[in-house]
């Protein structure tokens, strides 16, 4: 029973494929169709003004017409994460239009749905030789954007499958002191001692003092930031996962996550690291992590494979059409502004953040065989999107032969004990290797 396998990272796509395609989407088409699996994460919403803009974004209010649905799938792609930092850009009006505008071209999504039960659900793709579950979960997001489950009294929330995290500040007892004497003078912790007092909070033990939003735990040890994903997340993406095993062939679990580690945006953060080994542990195959619009490292767990980040695909975040008035307010500029001025604010007109960042304009593409359920090849085809084409077509991926962001991602992934050999402008994973 062999299959095989596709996947790509952000899909940020606001504008339509020309009729005949552009050069080189024919080549990068062929690719992906030559997989029986194909997968993209859609870091979009997409409805015609069907949902009120959120108080909060994902960075950019990511909204695009429906058609475009269709311009992503014309790349061959037949397996979407809908669970990412922009699902809740439009409040839940936006993720119940984008979910509908899905469905009404029966496409397989996962990480978003009505309530929190249809939002962390696997969903099924079935191939000639093997049945596929994807599971789709995101650690970025605002709060508001997460579905919810019902009580017995009322319905769920409409929003995405979250995994939430927590921060804890490991200091020693003189940093411990000097956090609760700042909290006094500040008066920082007020608001959380009277919900504590009123039963709304409860009580911590005397290790652990909250400082704002910052929690600080006593050590006797080394100082030291620690990240731990949320039990209750964990629990419910275990069990999924283990019921899709029952279900399925071959899990797969899609994670967007932004948070990465120290100052190192290309190193993910300490939780996800936790939280993706425990999903191979449980049975997935293969963890596909997208979200900082660059490359992180892969690394060979058991069997299985963590992809921390594949990139972007396509990023067309420039040419997106509308925006609320907070996006320009936020920038200092008269809420009369338009895109265009806000893209060239934002941006320094190209010369600082995502528009001056070498590592957000190319990524790859891994393709991966697997016999049996089990991995036996991966080849990985690196993609250019055109960092310094005109506004108006950069941003569409094509295949490219240069192997530089093959040697960073070789680079990265070493920290995981992965080894890529690179060859004619490809990178290949040997999965029979110790790691």
């Amino acid at each position: 029973m062999s299959t095989k396998f596709v996947a790509s990272g952000d899909c940020f796509i606001t504008r339509s494929i020309p009729e005949n395609g552009y050069p080189g989407f024919k080549e990068i088409k062929e690719l992906i169709e030559t997989a029986d699996v194909r997968f993209t994460n859609l870091e979009m919403t997409f409805h015609d003004q069907e949902g009120y803009p959120a108080a909060a974004s994902g960075g950019t209010w990511a909204m695009a017409a429906p058609k475009l649905i269709d311009d992503v799938c014309k790349y061959g792609f037949n397996l979407f994460n809908t669970a990412n930092n922009h699902s809740g850009d439009f409040g839940q009006e936006g993720v119940m239009a984008t979910i509908r505008h899905l469905k009404e071209r029966k496409l397989i999504f996962a990480g978003s749905g009505e309530n929190l039960r249809e939002a962390a659900r696997a969903v099924y793709l079935d191939t000639k030789e093997a049945r596929v579950a994807l599971i789709g979960i995101t650690s970025s997001f605002d709060p508001a954007a997460a579905a919810g489950g019902p009580s017995i009294d009322m319905m769920g929330r409409p929003g995405l499958n979250p995994l939430r995290f927590k921060t804890i500040h490991h200091v020693n007892a003189k940093h411990f002191e000097m956090a609760k004497e700042l909290a006094e003078v500040s008066e920082a912790n007020n608001l959380r001692t009277l919900k504590t007092q009123a039963g709304y909070l409860p009580p911590l033990p005397n290790d652990i003092f909250p400082f704002g939003k910052l929690t600080f735990k006593l050590s006797d040890g080394e100082e030291r930031n620690e990240t731990v994903p949320h039990p209750a997340d964990v629990e419910r993406t275990i069990r999924e996962i283990k019921e899709a095993k029952r279900q399925a062939d071959i899990v797969l679990v899609s994670v967007h996550a932004h948070e990465f580690l120290d100052l190192d945006m290309d190193k993910p953060a300490e939780f996800l690291r936790t939280f993706s080994r425990k999903c191979i542990d449980a049975g997935a195959s293969v963890v596909i992590g997208h979200g900082p619009h660059e490359l992180r490292g892969i690394e060979k767990y058991g069997d299985g494979l963590i992809f921390y980040s594949l990139g972007n695909f396509i990023f067309q975040t420039e040419t997106i059409e509308r925006q609320p008035v907070e996006a320009y307010t936020n920038m200092g500029m008269p809420s009369n502004s338009q895109v265009g001025d806000l893209m060239d604010k934002r941006s320094g007109n190209g010369t600082r953040g995502f528009a001056a960042q070498k590592t957000i304009w190319s990524a790859v593409l891994p393709v991966w065989e697997t016999e049996d359920g089990k991995i036996t090849s991966v080849t990985l085809h690196p993609i250019d999107l055109h960092q310094h084409a005109p506004r108006s077509r950069k941003g569409s991926p094509i295949l490219t032969d240069s192997e530089e962001v093959l040697h960073q991602l070789k680079k990265l992934s070493k920290e995981f004990g992965t080894e890529i050999q690179i060859k004619n402008g490809k990178g290949y994973i040997d999965m029979t290797a110790e790691a």
